[in-house]
């Protein structure tokens, strides 16, 4: 088996410039789990968060899942000057940059240090890191319309 490309590991350093927050549409999906989290750092119920922070989208299944609502300026609507989830914000958010697709060669790494300028600089973060980075991504399932709210 051939080892990653990040094999050595990678630097990155969130350097608190929120573009992957803000001015550019996109899809936060949410997990039971990620949305238990969100209802208790905002004391509200399920059904009281989903209708005044989320909506439902279309899914690459042909399915909808729930998903963070953006602002009319395409920002994430749980931020305000700064992210107001942020420790229990959604693995999507809290992963990034280290999504399957983005770590799978270097080219795709590349392409998104030219969207993100904490790639390939600060802390270095080890295969093993990447690794549960990738691992948490992807078992992060979305609520599906189909289940009762």
């Amino acid at each position: 088996m051939t080892e990653p490309f990040y094999k050595d590991g990678l630097h990155f350093s969130c350097q608190r410039c929120s573009h992957c927050c803000r001015h550019e549409p996109g899809y936060v999906y949410l997990s039971q789990d990620e949305l238990n989290n969100l209802c208790k750092r905002y004391n509200l119920s399920s059904q009281e968060f989903i209708k005044q922070y989320c909506r439902w989208v279309p899914y690459y299944d042909g399915s909808e899942v729930l998903c963070l609502q953006e602002k009319d300026n395409y920002d994430c609507i749980l931020w305000d000057g700064m992210c107001t989830a942020y420790e229990a914000r959604p693995a999507q958010c809290s992963t990034y940059p280290f999504w399957p697709f983005i770590v799978e060669s270097d080219i795709s790494w590349s392409a998104e240090a030219g969207e993100c300028p904490g790639i390939n600089k600060g802390e270095l973060h080890s295969k093993e890191e990447i690794e549960l980075c990738i691992k948490k991504y992807s078992a992060s399932n979305p609520i599906r319309k189909d289940r009762k709210e």
